[in-house]
């Protein structure tokens, strides 16, 4: 008895082992009875055809879609989030597109608010985890359409439905509707196609996408390079002729598409794109000038290389560090130039950096928040090579020393500064007050302040009633 007892437990554990062989079997004779079925202009794959299980989906996204759902709204996870499980890819965030009008979402949802001025959309939260949820927009008649002397559309807020939704957002691959109660998606453009496929490709006219908004062409190189996905022929093909757009497009759009690249994990990527397809210039000076000289590109790649890295290891990222490390040789050169004109150092750093982040704003728009600590790295420097005395203490007390200390090792390691001088604050900050006292470097002669010499009394003048001697 106990024999059969052993032998059937071994064959249940054969039949339900994630590995064996009728598991697989059975995988794969659902996997081809499952079929694409259409509703309307859409094509509805089952989950069994592209794999995104609900559980893949946040708590938040999966609670709005449900809350709405049950209140009789139509509500799917959209765009990024299901293109990027799709790609096996963590997303960033998920959204939520309905039906529902953002006051009508701000009545299922007690803890939600309806932000925006252009088209409302409402944030829904659940602890710390937001989720955005928007009514389904459509495209504005041309005729109706405001645009621009180039024919951007300055206005394309009007409400839609699911179809008309995916018809406005730009690549197929962002088009994508995912209904974590069936486990569908819905498909308008053949997105789910292009994505196994790596491929980006535009819905509708990609010239007249690429007009209405420029930043489309940022985007796509911004996507290609992050998901090594390739951009279809017919979508890179108007991009030489129409890159000039660009210069229409608001400065506060231009620096979010910006440090979407810069801080997307895959910034090295995104920078060699943009100079492969020739949309680098006006962006940035650094893309401009900086990667024509060899010590320039060296530092600015170990720096976007140094960013990355931090972002893969989900450490913070300082823009205001990264702005700093991509003006830095406009600084330079602009400093340099003023002292062999006879300037004094410390002013010409000054006036070099008022003038880099002025030229700098009227292309790109900057906050002024970054402005102090941007400057504060630049003037530390100068200060790592004063090494005697009570300086070196007095700069390890400088809130941005940190900063500035991991600055001046992406200047050694291009070569621009020497190995010695990084190794040397290296062990300086975290050695004992005895070994700090045998690395001081000696006082030089000019270094020594002059002291101060005491004003001479002043002799008191006579009262007016005594005689004067």
């Amino acid at each position: 008895m106990r024999c059969i007892i052993r032998h059937f437990v071994r064959l249940c554990r054969a039949l339900f082992c994630e590995d064996c062989m009728i598991r697989k079997l059975l995988k794969r004779v659902f996997r081809k009875s499952a079929k694409v079925r259409s509703s309307g202009n859409a094509q509805v794959i089952p989950f069994e055809l592209h794999g995104v299980a609900r559980g893949q989906i946040s708590y938040g996204a999966q609670k709005v879609t449900d809350g709405l759902q049950a209140a009789g709204y139509q509500a799917y996870v959209v765009g990024g989030a299901v293109r990027d499980l799709l790609l096996k890819c963590t997303p960033k965030d998920f959204d939520v597109a309905t039906n529902a009008t953002p006051e009508e979402v701000r009545r299922v949802f007690r803890r939600s608010r309806i932000i925006g001025r252009r088209f409302q959309i409402v944030h829904v939260m659940f602890g710390e985890e937001v989720v955005e949820v928007s009514t389904f927009r459509s495209m504005i008649e041309a005729e109706d359409a405001q645009t621009d002397e180039h024919g951007r559309l300055l206005r394309d807020n009007q409400f839609g439905d699911q179809e008309q939704d995916a018809a406005r957002r730009d690549f197929t691959a962002n088009a994508l509707f995912y209904d974590p109660a069936t486990q569908e998606i819905h498909d308008y453009h053949h997105g789910c196609a292009d994505t196994s496929k790596h491929l980006l490709r535009m819905i509708g006219d990609p010239a007249t996408r690429y007009r209405e908004d420029p930043v489309r062409m940022l985007r796509a190189v911004r996507l290609s390079a992050k998901l090594g996905m390739q951009i279809e022929a017919a979508t890179a093909a108007p991009i030489a002729k129409m890159k000039d757009l660009l210069d229409n497009v608001p400065q506060a759009r231009l620096l979010d598409e910006v440090l979407k690249m810069l801080l997307s994990g895959h910034s090295v990527e995104c920078i060699q794109q943009l100079r492969k397809m020739n949309l680098h210039h006006g962006l940035l000076p650094l893309l401009d000038v900086i990667l024509e000289q060899p010590m320039g590109e060296k530092f600015i790649t170990l720096a976007l290389r140094n960013t990355d890295e931090r972002i893969g290891q989900g450490k913070t990222v300082s823009p205001a560090f990264l702005f700093a490390a991509l003006l830095w040789h406009e600084v330079l050169a602009a400093w340099n130039l003023r002292v062999q004109q006879g300037e004094r150092p410390v002013g010409a750093m000054h006036e070099a950096m008022d003038e880099v982040l002025a030229r700098q704003k009227a292309q790109l728009a900057i906050p002024h928040r970054h402005d102090a600590v941007m400057k504060e790295i630049w003037l530390l420097q100068q200060r790592f090579e004063q090494r005697a005395g009570q300086r070196p203490f007095r700069l390890l007390e400088q809130p941005r020393f940190r900063a500035a200390f991991d600055f001046l090792l992406l200047r050694c390691a291009s070569g621009e500064a020497g190995d010695e001088l990084g190794l040397w604050w290296d062990e300086f900050q975290d050695a004992s007050a005895e070994r700090r006292a045998e690395m001081l470097q000696p006082e030089r002669a000019g270094d020594k302040k002059r002291r101060r010499r005491k004003p001479r009394k002043k002799t008191e003048a006579p009262a007016a009633d005594e005689p004067a001697d």
